[in-house]
């Protein structure tokens, strides 16, 4: 059995997520960490034997087979373009690019290394999300009409606090429809099969001044995001988050001619999957993720760390079989243009 000597890109989402993930994981050896500030500290506390300031840095400075790359979206193309340049299998980050023309360079720069290459849209692995994709594929919702996500959190209210940082400037990449509305875009088209035809939608910004405890800054990317698109053969989708509101509840649901299948629940991790039809209203049990336990490794990501376990078992299946589950690079363009129409782009 291979294990995989891998590096990860990023102390924030990458040691909190994608660390404990991958220490978990049984085909995996975290070899390495880069960040600017804080590599050296956790790579001394989780025994991990090499610590870079950059991806750079990481990529000259040791052996690797992996690399995931879990910076933020404005270092993505230069490191993705620097790993596959060494012919690493590469896993990053949503959200993927910038803009179109990065995702575009980056699809091209993946193809022509012909390595394993995924983006971290862990969600799909959802289990209710999973039966949902089932039923479509099996037929008991055709013909498919609609697909309605809504996804509602408080964290961007005007009372809430949150650092100031690269997360709330636009020209680096900052704001929600980057950040949540490309998990909530791929898993309409994943579970469509196929990318919009059509696609319109804007970016709203409620709360444009806030405060953290360096006192008030002005953020300059969106608080809210919505986008309606349309797949050809009568199906559309309606996809909504916002980080303003009062109420955290997510939302999915499948609507076809003769039946629906909603899930919902709290959040995106925590929901109960329900079918409706002109007879009876039924509950489907769904079983767990096999690597529910490891929730426990975690205390800022312990929904994300079971996912990412069943995204790396994809990840190991395309780097030694060439066939996966893994969410694409291509997948990840088509979310690109979905979020270009609606106004997250940046320019180069």
């Amino acid at each position: 059995m291979n294990i995989y000597r891998i590096g990860i890109v990023g102390a924030g989402f990458g040691v909190h997520a994608h660390l404990p993930a991958l220490l978990a994981h049984p085909r995996f050896d975290v070899v390495a960490l880069a960040s600017p500030h804080s590599a050296a500290k956790v790579a001394k506390e989780r025994n991990i034997p090499h610590a870079f300031a950059s991806a750079r840095e990481m990529l000259d400075g040791c052996e690797l087979d992996c690399i995931t790359i879990a910076s933020p979206p404005f270092t993505h193309r230069d490191d993705v373009l620097g790993a596959l340049d060494k012919r690493l299998n590469v896993m990053c980050e949503k959200p993927f690019a910038l803009n179109v023309e990065e995702a575009e360079e980056m699809v091209a720069a993946a193809e022509n290394a012909g390595t394993a290459c995924g983006v971290a849209h862990e969600f799909r692995f959802v289990p209710q999300r999973m039966a949902l994709k089932q039923l479509v594929e099996n037929g008991h919702l055709s013909p498919l009409r609609e697909i309605e996500i809504t996804q509602y959190m408080s964290f961007l209210r005007a009372s809430g606090t949150r650092s100031r940082g690269w997360w709330f400037e636009h020209d680096r990449g900052g704001g929600i429809a980057g950040a949540l509305l490309s998990h909530v875009i791929d898993s309409a088209n994943w579970t469509v099969g196929r990318p919009p035809r059509r696609v319109q939608g804007f970016l709203r910004t409620a709360n444009p001044v806030r405060r953290d405890g360096e006192g008030e800054f002005r953020s300059t990317v969106d608080d809210g995001a919505f986008a309606l698109l349309d797949y050809g053969d009568g199906a559309v989708g309606r996809l909504t988050v916002d980080g303003t509101t009062f109420v955290e509840s997510f939302t999915m649901a499948v609507h076809g001619e003769n039946r629906t299948a909603v899930a919902s629940g709290k959040d995106i991790a925590d929901m109960t999957l329900y079918t409706v039809d002109d007879e009876e209203t039924n509950e489907l049990g769904c079983k767990p993720s096999p690597y529910a336990k490891f929730a426990m490794l975690s205390e800022r990501a312990s929904a994300n760390v079971p996912l990412l376990m069943e995204l790396y078992d994809e990840f190991v299946k395309q780097i030694e079989t060439g066939s996966s589950a893994l969410p694409t690079f291509r997948e990840a363009l088509d979310t690109q243009r979905v979020l270009a129409a609606i106004g997250y782009t940046v320019s180069s």
